[in-house]
This record gives C-alpha cells, sequence and structure tokens, in this order.
C-alpha cells in the first residue's frame, strides 16, 4: 500500500515527542547510576532510607506507524575502465664501467736524492787524500781530492752526474761566509774505494791576472790546499741535467774539456771499471765515445784509466783527443775539441740518430760556441739544421749540457 509524501513526513513528526522522552529517559537513569558510582554518600543514605513507592503503571505506547519504504538505490555507474599502463620503459644499458687509468708513468731518476744536505745545514766531510792529477811539464794545478761521508744523518748519497756544494772556510770581503760554490762529482756512488762512503772531486785552482796581480779563486784555492784530515762543509747533491739514461744498451757520446771530465770519469769508472760491473745490476752494452781536450798531453786528465778501459772494451769505448798546442786542425791551426767533432762529423750524426744516443757536453762555458759552430756545419752537411734539432734533443732527454 503506498503512502503519499505528505503523510510519510507527518508520520516522521508524529515521533519525535516519544524519541525525546525516551532520551530523557536514559539520561536521568545514566546520571543516577554516575552518582551512585562516585560515591555521593548523603544521596545513596537518602535513597536507602526512604520507603519506594509503588511505580506508576506505564502508559501503553502509541502502536509506531510503519516506516516508509526505502527507495531503491540509484543503480551505480559503471566504473570507467582502467586506462592501460603505459609500457615501461626499457632501462638504459648500463655504462660500461670506467677502465681504469693506467699508473703514471714512472718519471727517470724518480729516486736520485736531491738537496740532501743544503748550504744552510751542510754535512761536514773529512778529506782523505789531495793529489795532483796532472803529470809533468802540466799547465796550472788540478787537484783530485777524497772527502769521506760517513757518519751522516741521514747519509749522504749521489749517483753519477751529480754535483756537490762546497763552502770555503772564512768570510768573504763583506765579513759574511762564503757561498757554496758547485763542483762535479768525479767518482761513481760508490766512490773511489767502493764501499760507498766517498766522494771525490776534479779541481782546477782558478788563478788570472788583474791591474798586475795574480788572483786565486777563493773556493778552488781552498780546496786544492786542503790536507787529509781536514773538515769540510758539503751541501746537496744537487742536479739531474747530466744523469746517465738507465736503458744498458744507450749509447753516449761524451764532449768535455779541462775539469769537465768529472762526470765522464763516473761515467766510464760506473761502465767499464771491474769491481763497478760486480756491485751493481747495470751492465753496458752501448758505445760510448770520449771527446777529451786539453792544451798538453801532461794535461790529460785521468787519461791513464780511459787508456786502460779502451783496451779492455775495444767495442764499446772510443776515445779521441784534441790537445791543442801539440796537434793541429785541418787548417793548419790548434785543435780543439769542435775540430774533432767536425772530422767526425758523419759517424756522430749516425749515433745521433739513434734514439738511444745522449750527448753530454761539460767544461768551460767557452767551448759551446765552438761545438755549436761545429755541430751545424756537420748537421748542415746530413740536410739537417742544428738550431731545430738541438732543442728537440734537449727536449727528449738526449742533450746534457754543464758548462762553468
Amino acid at each position: 500500500m503506498a503512502y503519499s509524501e505528505t503523510k510519510v513526513v507527518l508520520g516522521g513528526l508524529a515521533h519525535i515527542p516519544i524519541i525525546i522522552g525516551f532520551f530523557y529517559l536514559i539520561r536521568r537513569q545514566y546520571s543516577f547510576g554516575a552518582m551512585l558510582r562516585t560515591g555521593n554518600n548523603a544521596l545513596s543514605e537518602k535513597v536507602s532510607s526512604a520507603p519506594s513507592k509503588p511505580a506508576a503503571p506505564a502508559k501503553p505506547a502509541a502502536p509506531a506507524k510503519p516506516a516508509a519504504p526505502a527507495k531503491p538505490a540509484a543503480p551505480a555507474k559503471p566504473a570507467a575502465p582502467a586506462k592501460p599502463a603505459a609500457p615501461a620503459k626499457p632501462a638504459a644499458p648500463a655504462k660500461p664501467a670506467a677502465t681504469a687509468k693506467p699508473a703514471a708513468a714512472k718519471k727517470p731518476h724518480s729516486e736520485v736524492p736531491v738537496n740532501t744536505y743544503k748550504p744552510k745545514a751542510p754535512f761536514t766531510g773529512t778529506v782523505t787524500e789531495n793529489y795532483s792529477a796532472l803529470k809533468e811539464g802540466a799547465i796550472g794545478k788540478v787537484q783530485h781530492i777524497t772527502f769521506d761521508l760517513s757518519g751522516g744523518d741521514p747519509e749522504f748519497k749521489y749517483v753519477e752526474g751529480q754535483s756537490c756544494g762546497i763552502l770555503a772556510a772564512g768570510e768573504d770581503a763583506k765579513g759574511k761566509p762564503h757561498r757554496p760554490r758547485l763542483y762535479s762529482i768525479a767518482s761513481t756512488r760508490y766512490g773511489d774505494n767502493f764501499a760507498g762512503n766517498t766522494l771525490s772531486l776534479c779541481v782546477r785552482q782558478l788563478q788570472y791576472e788583474k791591474d798586475g796581480e795574480t788572483i786565486n779563486g777563493v773556493c778552488s784555492t781552498y780546496l786544492c790546499n786542503l790536507s787529509p784530515g781536514d773538515k769540510v762543509k758539503i751541501s746537496g747533491p744537487v742536479g739531474k741535467e747530466m744523469l746517465l739514461p738507465e736503458e744498458e744498451d744507450s749509447n753516449i757520446i761524451m764532449l768535455a774539456t779541462g775539469t769537465g771530465i768529472a762526470p765522464m770519469r763516473a761515467y766510464l769508472r760506473r761502465m767499464f771499471e771491474p769491481t763497478e760491473i760486480e756491485k751493481h745490476n747495470w751492465k753496458f752494452k752501448g758505445k760510448a765515445w770520449l771527446f777529451m781536450g786539453a792544451p798538453k798531453t801532461a794535461n790529460l786528465l785521468y787519461n791513464d784509466d780511459f787508456e786502460h778501459y779502451k783496451s779492455k772494451f775495444p767495442e764499446n769505448l772510443r776515445y779521441t783527443k784534441a790537445i791543442s798546442r801539440e796537434q793541429q786542425n785541418t787548417k793548419g791551426g790548434r785543435m780543439y775539441i769542435q775540430d774533432r767533432v767536425l772530422e767526425h762529423a758523419d759517424e756522430i750524426f749516425n749515433m745521433i740518430e739513434n734514439p738511444k744516443t745522449h750527448i753530454y757536453l761539460c767544461g768551460l762555458k767557452g767551448m759551446e760556441p765552438g761545438i755549436d759552430e761545429a755541430m751545424t756545419t756537420a748537421a748542415a752537411a746530413k740536410g739537417l739544421d742544428w738550431a731545430e734539432l738541438r732543442p728537440k734533443l734537449r727536449k727528449a732527454g738526449r742533450w746534457h749540457a754543464e758548462t762553468y
């Protein structure tokens, strides 16, 4: 049986008083129980002592009108179909792991000691010998001087081709200590006694005329006049310009005048001295060619040693001398080292074309122009420009020069 909308509404309103009364009764019951639970004694005693009255009969509740039937719920709209998920993008291929960079190449001579002892804190060595390196009839004064390096902390170590500083005793004209003077070391790392605790120098006493007076070089004169047992302040070692290559099959061309022979002596001892060869693991297999300049035969320093090496190792060592006051060049003038270079230009430049060939130049600075002129002429004969070639050789570590 259907009801009109108005009747449904009026029926609902008629129930409101009944609902309100019902909630009021519940609230009273709740409040009364709460008081009991909270322990209100006065109220409890009053309630327990009062005689209970009979409860009034409850009025019958009005019959409830049937509730209006619920409207059927609107049919649910079908859910929109889910959009298909976008296909996952393929993962980018993993980048290959970066290849490890090769270890930096070890620099040549990276382990060579430098400035172990500085001029402000030098090592004190002891002279063990000091003798003339010249033969009778020679010009000037050149001494071979050896120092004992024992007892250093740290040890004073060096290698062939390095130099050391010498601090002469006394003071200069201004009352200050003399500055160190550098000298090429003439011994190998094992020293002349092969014990590894000495250092040797080849020193020419500097002398020149000024206003009719002979002037002696301060440091060179100090060294040449030393006696065994004297104490000397030594700094260094210094320099990597004149070091030998590490390859055993290198070719070595040496150009030296006067005491510029000092590093060459160290090289040749390392290459050809029997005891040296026994002590180290470096056996020279290349070609060595020494050009030595001197004013007289008596001034050829260490000549007997070099002739001995040449006789023992003829396949590995050539020894060419330029003796200015006893020999003539092709033009009838004095024979200098540059003249010998011109004589052997073809052979020298054939060796230079080999990348394993190194050239070492040591001596007075005045020898450089003559050597450059000779090399320029020799290079031109081979169709080469020495002015361009020399810097390239130097950059490649194959041209080594130390002049003073």
